[in-house]
């Protein structure tokens, strides 16, 4: 990624990223291999996924993705192959399908569910097919869709458009780490393909008077695996209802896998089980429990459904926390938007940052990306397509509109919608050519999502923190419109003083005045909070970053402008010890890129006159270092600091330059002192 514009990035506090040389964060294998280009990628010795039987295990596979500068990321998946180690080579997608890489920054997709033959699985090849994609990068008002001939393929510099529209991404699994399938069990492969890492972004800053046309992302795709989901993120499984099975001893239901926004096919069957707190959303009627799951079954067969919750590796199953069915399914039956509101007047909400499903029968189906316009005109330099677009949507809501909140029991209505909320809203679609696009959701209903929320703490008195707002649902204060929030304008929430309501269960930290706090939850009501009445937050959970680990990031760009300090070739003080090792102030300061991101906030390493340094962890229970080598790509892992010491001093011979640096632990912004657990640098030779 272009080192300016990740300096634009990280500096801003907009979004969490990682460098392209490594994985980490318990990941139990990582590093892009091998990216391939060209026509369709070969098909030569794979086999169909074979039907069950006892030689055969259930292959899982989650995708995920970190998060990066774009709006949406539409391309196509058109293979996912999987190589055993005796050469077999099974294919795993049997149907092209789009994927929104964008949507999946908090969240994990059960991408494939197949039956493949039992063994020890080697590698993993996935090929992407941009030939239709739709890439929006975000330039804080609303995005810019990048023309197709400005998608670049990163190894030929050409644009990626038909017939050289393919690339393919093969990932070596370690020898002593395989994906191993046995016998009637379900083996986990959750794969991470890394926007920030895989695409640059030209030009370095993008703002709300740049043109589409000024707008390059050459790609070069970075994947990495794990052999266990992401705890950290929901999993999601889509999919039609097969069957239901509500017995004494087992509450679940089977789906046929149709990820993303596949229409059709068969990517496997899987069970989802439910318990007596699964919420269930089915046709805009909340249930909890076995109530719910009675009613799924009186649903028919082909019924859509999306469930979320968690996979448990010991006994290999999946549980619910929420399930949707039927018309409460984004793309069954009703049109949908999902969104933040940024404003109301009345029962009008103005949603942003939105991502249209088109309902049933739109003639959108799971191998199409975007090509379908919901209506002609544009809005901010980019038109209606299925997916995120720019600009905003106005969403009419009335008493008769349906209104449920995940997780929450009770009886909910419009009321509950204000401004900051994270919305999925279900009704009419109309593009209005020359106008605002809109969502009528009168007849229809608005499902109240988690919200996530961070600012600078303030203060905290009788169970309300109090702090200035940094963002809500990811947006900058400068998105919304709080007028109404309040019982009255004098009330009406304000982001340098946003208040937060926290349960007694939840525990406040003794914080310092500007250190950041995040919460989840939801927005208090419209029109009740501040001054008096509730605060204009409810929060479910927080998060104290007091201890957490921080994040460094350190990049020098290869072939340096004039402006820009070449890449060190001796960066750090002589000689490196491993015991501690140390980087001035002013080779920190060369760096295109220096940071150091701590939750949500971000320091700069270069203002601590002492330097960087690093000093191995002692406690820590997981230790990786790694260096990889730019000309080549091959990557050498270490697991105690001393090795990556001697080899690191061995490769810096002098002509050898340091490209970059990330590390992972505990980060006193004080003395400079970084204690590392995880360190990796990029080297030039």
């Amino acid at each position: 990624m272009n080192a300016l514009h990740l300096a634009r990035r990280c500096l801003n506090g907009a979004r969490q990223f990682s460098h392209c040389l490594l994985a980490v964060g318990g990941l139990s294998c990582a590093l892009l291999l091998n990216a391939c280009s060209g026509g369709a990628g070969t098909t030569s010795g794979m086999n169909s996924p074979p039907p069950p039987s006892s030689t055969n295990g259930t292959a899982m596979v989650t995708l995920t993705d970190q998060p990066g500068d774009f709006l949406s990321y539409m391309v196509n998946v058109v293979s996912l192959t999987l190589t055993r180690s005796d050469g077999t080579v099974v294919q795993t997608v049997p149907a092209t399908t789009t994927v929104d890489f964008a949507q999946l920054v908090n969240l994990s997709e059960v991408l494939t569910a197949q039956q493949v033959p039992s063994g020890s699985y080697s590698s993993v090849s996935l090929t992407l097919d941009y030939s239709t994609a739709n890439i929006v990068v975000d330039n804080g008002a609303g995005g810019l869709t990048v023309p197709a001939a400005n998608i670049i393929n990163g190894a030929t510099m050409a644009p990626l458009v038909s017939p050289n529209s393919q690339m393919t991404v093969t990932l070596q699994l370690p020898a002593e780490d395989p994906l191993v399938v046995t016998n009637g069990t379900i083996a986990n492969l959750a794969l991470d393909f890394n926007l920030t890492a895989s695409d640059t972004v030209a030009p370095a800053t993008i703002t709300s008077s740049t043109a589409a046309s000024a707008v390059t992302v050459t790609v070069n795709p970075v994947l990495v695996a794990s052999l266990t989901p992401d705890t950290t993120k929901q999993i999601r499984v889509r999919g039609p209802l097969v069957s239901v099975t509500n017995t004494s001893t087992q509450t679940s239901y089977t789906v046929t896998v149709w990820p993303f926004f596949t229409a059709a096919g068969n990517m496997g069957q899987f069970v989802v089980y439910t318990t007596s707190t699964t919420a269930f959303t089915l046709n805009g009627t909340s249930y909890t429990g076995n109530a719910g799951l009675t009613a799924l079954a009186a649903l028919p067969a082909g019924t859509l459904t999306a469930a979320y919750g968690t996979f448990d590796t010991t006994s290999n199953t999946f549980t619910a926390a929420e399930v949707f069915a039927g018309s409460s399914v984004p793309g069954a039956g009703l049109d949908s938007i999902e969104g933040t509101v940024t404003a109301r007047s009345g029962d009008t909400l103005t949603v942003s940052n939105t991502f249209l499903w088109p309902h049933a029968g739109a003639d959108v189906t799971g191998g199409q990306v975007t090509a379908q316009a919901m209506g002609a005109g544009s809005m901010g330099g980019g038109g209606f397509g299925f997916g995120h677009w720019h600009g905003q949507v106005t969403v009419t809501v009335a008493a008769t509109t349906t209104v449920t909140e995940d997780g929450q029991t009770g009886s909910f209505g419009p009321p509950e919608i204000s401004v900051g909320q994270h919305v999925q809203a279900f009704g009419t679609f109309a593009a209005n050519a020359g106008q605002s696009p809109t969502l009528d959701a009168t007849s229809g209903s608005v499902r109240l999502m988690i919200t996530p929320l961070w600012g600078q703490f303030t203060s905290a008195a009788s169970g309300v923190v109090t702090l200035n707002l940094e963002t809500l649902d990811e947006l900058p204060p400068a998105a919304f419109n709080f007028a109404g929030t309040g019982t009255s304008s004098a009330e009406d929430a304000m982001a340098s003083a946003y208040t937060v309501g926290v349960p007694a269960a939840l525990t406040i930290p003794a914080l310092t005045a500007g250190f950041p706090i995040a919460f989840t939850g939801f927005v208090t009501p419209f029109g009740s909070a501040a001054g008096s009445a509730p605060p204009d937050f409810a929060a479910l959970t927080l998060v104290n970053f007091s201890a957490t680990a921080g994040r460094l990031h350190l990049y020098w760009v290869p072939q340096a402008a004039a402006a820009m300090s070449p890449p060190p070739t001796a960066p750090f003080v002589a000689p490196l010890s491993a015991t501690n090792v140390v980087m001035t102030q002013a080779t920190v300061q060369s760096a295109a890129v220096h940071v150091v991101r701590i939750g949500p906030a971000t320091f700069d390493p270069g203002s601590v006159s002492a330097g960087l340094s690093f000093v191995p962890s002692t406690s820590a229970p997981f230790m990786f270092f790694a260096i990889g080598h730019r000309s080549s790509w091959q990557f050498q892992t270490y697991s105690t600091f001393g090795d990556f010491i001697t080899a690191l001093s061995g490769d810096l011979n002098g002509t050898t330059a340091l490209l970059g640096v990330d590390a992972q632990g505990p980060y006193d912004e004080t003395t400079g002192v970084m204690t590392v657990n995880v360190l990796a640098v990029a080297l030039s030779d």
